[in-house]
């Protein structure tokens, strides 16, 4: 079923037989059942430890009729398999910020086999586990958003440390970012030998930047980690929050689906994508909380800008809010299905 799913006949483009929906941060603390059993075991334990783990990919799978799962993990793991020293508080802080050469050489490479087998164990486990025969996507942080909690050492809404070393120290900034891509790709291509169906990469931050300073730093190592993603021969996604100012430069990456959030209208970035790209978004999270006629005009509208092209999933523009009530995703679910 899964070669033949909505979800991925749009990520290549084709005609589904209906708009595929999966959400962002599906799996997670918007869910009774997830709070349930995070109450019982640390965020660190619940994403290392593969049973679990792949509890929490499927409950959404469960509840909703989703068409595409995506893998529970963090962005940081394969960076704390790569000896990075971390802790979530709740969010991740790096307790030695990465700012010189020498401690750029000295993070080894990652072989996602030894350093994070966990995270392959949960994709095979999410495989066999799957109602419906739902395809998985498996993910990784985008390089330059990791280099802002590497260099920053804590999150932050500027990322100033970050953003500033990209001028301060322009080699150093390249070298690290390189490294991140090299790893990201090779953390990709084994999620997706270990039986992931689909790969995406998740730029959060890098919408921080300027097209020029994008361009020149953030866009080499995205191509660096999906030209190695790109050998598993399954389709790539490739996501950057707050992105409208970015299109024209991802529009010849070589991935196969953009993912867009709220602030840009789908319409508009298929116009600078070209017919080359599908798109993934982009309802506003907020839209959530709206009375059930008036997400119904919201997703309409999603979906109108989108055009009768082929290749738009539905999702929403970013990750779904912690306190979104369930029965409004069993209702954007509905409308999604109903409408296409």
């Amino acid at each position: 079923m899964s070669e033949t799913s909505a979800f991925l006949a749009a990520c290549r483009r084709q005609r589904p037989s209906h708009r595929p929906l999966w959400v962002m941060r599906q799996a997670g603390r918007y869910l009774p059942e997830y709070r349930a059993l995070r109450a019982k075991v640390d965020f660190a334990t619940l994403t290392r430890t593969p049973d679990l783990a792949a509890e929490v990919t499927l409950q959404p799978l469960r509840r909703y009729e989703m068409d595409a799962a995506i893998l529970f993990s963090d962005i940081m793991t394969p960076l704390q398999g790569m000896g990075v020293d971390l802790t979530f508080e709740p969010g991740p802080v790096v307790r030695q910020p990465i700012r010189t050469d020498a401690q750029i050489d000295a993070l080894p490479a990652l072989v996602p086999e030894r350093d994070v087998p966990f995270v392959l164990e949960t994709v095979r486990l999410v495989r066999a586990g799957a109602p419906r025969g739902t395809p998985l996507i498996g993910f990784a942080g985008g390089p330059f958003t990791l280099m802002c909690y590497l260099v920053g050492g804590r999150p932050s809404k500027e990322f100033g440390a970050a953003r500033s070393f990209l001028y301060a120290q322009p080699d150093s900034a390249q070298r690290l970012l390189e490294r991140l891509g090299d790893a990201m790709g090779e953390y990709l291509l084994a999620q997706a030998t270990a039986g992931a169906q689909a790969l995406m990469l998740f730029e959060s931050w890098a919408g921080l930047l300027a097209a020029r300073e994008f361009t020149r730093f953030a866009l080499p190592a995205v191509r660096r980690a999906l030209a190695i993603a790109r050998r598993a021969g399954v389709p790539l996604i490739y996501y950057v929050n707050q992105g409208a100012a970015l299109m024209e430069a991802v529009a010849d990456l070589d991935a196969d689906v953009i993912g867009v959030d709220w602030r840009m209208d789908l319409a508009e970035v298929r116009r600078r994508l070209g017919p080359g790209k599908a798109v993934q978004g982009n309802l506003d999270p907020a839209a959530l909380f709206a009375p059930a006629e008036e997400l119904k005009r919201q997703v309409a509208a999603v979906i109108a800008a989108a055009g009768p092209a082929p290749g738009h999933i539905f999702n929403l523009g970013h990750g779904i809010w912690q306190d979104t009530p369930p029965e409004a995703v069993a209702r954007l679910v509905d409308y999604v299905h109903e409408y296409t």
